[in-house]
C-alpha cells in the first residue's frame, strides 16, 4: 500500500505524436500539462511527484483513471477543464493520467477521477480505483464507465454479489448488473432529476438538468433495491425513472454519472467543481495531521 503524499505517480516526459490534440498522448502516469495550464510542473525533466516531505503547501493530486485516446471527447477536454478550474474558481490540482492497466496504489491520492472511455483495458483496474477511494475516503467522482464501475464495484464487494458483471465486458454473463439500453445514449443530451437535498441537486442547485451521454450501457434495475439496501443512493433519474446518478451518503465525496459532466459547453461543470473543491479539502486534512 502507498503512504500518502508519497510519489503516487511518475511525471514522465511530455510527448506530442503528430497531430494529436493538446494534451493528448502522454504515457502512463504522466502530469496532464498544457500551454499554461493548471499542470505546470517540471514534465520536460522527468521529475517524479514529490514525496511526503515537499507535499505540503502543494497542489493536491488527482488520479485521472482512464485508457487516455485522442478519439474521446471528455479525454480531450480535460486541459480545459482544469484550467477554467484554476482561472475560474481558484481550484489548482495536479492531475495524473493513470491507465486502467497500472490503477493501483492509489491511496497517496487525493481523489480519483474515473473517466469516460469504456470498455477499459482493464475492468479489474478500475473497480479497484473504485473500491480504493470508497475504502480510504478518498473523494472519487466517475462519469459514464466509471458510473458503471463503480456500481460494479459496490455491488461485488458492499453488496456481495461477487458474479454481477458488466454486459459490454462479459456479454454472456448470467447475471448483468450493467446490462445494454433498450435505447443508446451515445451523443445525445437528456433531462435529469435529481433528488431534493442530494449532493448532486446541492452542486447543480436545481432539481432538473440537461445533460450530455455516450454511452449504451446502465443499471439493471433488478439490482437497484439490492444497492440501495447495502447503502448508496439513486439521486438522479431520467423522465422515465432510470438511474443517471447515484451517491453513498457518510462519503466525504463519492459521485457517479452516467452522462458525462466533462462534456460541458462551459467547464467546469458544477459537478467537477465540487469534486474539485473536495479533493482539495481532502489534501488540506491530510496535511493537518501530517507530522
Amino acid at each position: 500500500m502507498a503512504t500518502p503524499r508519497t510519489s503516487p505517480a511518475r511525471a514522465l516526459p511530455y510527448e506530442t505524436p503528430g497531430a494529436l490534440p493538446a494534451g493528448a498522448g502522454r504515457r502512463p502516469g504522466e502530469r496532464e500539462h498544457d500551454e499554461g495550464s493548471t499542470m505546470t510542473g517540471n514534465t520536460a525533466t522527468g521529475n517524479t511527484a514529490t514525496g511526503a516531505g515537499g507535499r505540503r503547501g502543494a497542489p493536491p493530486r488527482v488520479a485521472l483513471v482512464g485508457d487516455r485516446s485522442p478519439s474521446v471527447r471528455a479525454h480531450v477536454r480535460i486541459p480545459k477543464i482544469l484550467d477554467a478550474l484554476r482561472d475560474r474558481h481558484g481550484l489548482t490540482v495536479d492531475a495524473y493520467w493513470i491507465p486502467t492497466p497500472e490503477a493501483r496504489d492509489l491511496e497517496g491520492f487525493d481523489g480519483v477521477w474515473l473517466l469516460p472511455g469504456s470498455p477499459y483495458e482493464s475492468e479489474a483496474g478500475a473497480v479497484n480505483a473504485a473500491r480504493t477511494a470508497r475504502e480510504h475516503r478518498i473523494p472519487l467522482l466517475g462519469t459514464c464507465g466509471g458510473f458503471q464501475h463503480i456500481l460494479l464495484e459496490y455491488a461485488r464487494d458492499v453488496c456481495e454479489l461477487p458474479g454481477v458483471a458488466h454486459g459490454e465486458n462479459t456479454p454472456g454473463a448470467a447475471e448483468q448488473l450493467i446490462e445494454q439500453l433498450a435505447c443508446s445514449l451515445a451523443g445525445h443530451q437528456g433531462t435529469v432529476r435529481l433528488s431534493p437535498h442530494s449532493l448532486a441537486e446541492r452542486l447543480i442547485g436545481a432539481e432538473k438538468t440537461v445533460e450530455a451521454y455516450h454511452c449504451s450501457f446502465g443499471l439493471n434495475p433488478a439490482y437497484a433495491d439490492a444497492l440501495t439496501a447495502a447503502g448508496l443512493r439513486f439521486t438522479g433519474h431520467d423522465e422515465d425513472g432510470a438511474v443517471r446518478v447515484a451517491e453513498l451518503p457518510g462519503h466525504p465525496f463519492f459521485l457517479a454519472t452516467l452522462f458525462q459532466p466533462e462534456l460541458a459547453e462551459r467547464p467546469p461543470h458544477p459537478i467537477i467543481r465540487g469534486f474539485a473543491a473536495a479533493v482539495l479539502e481532502h489534501a488540506r486534512a491530510k496535511d493537518a495531521t501530517a507530522p
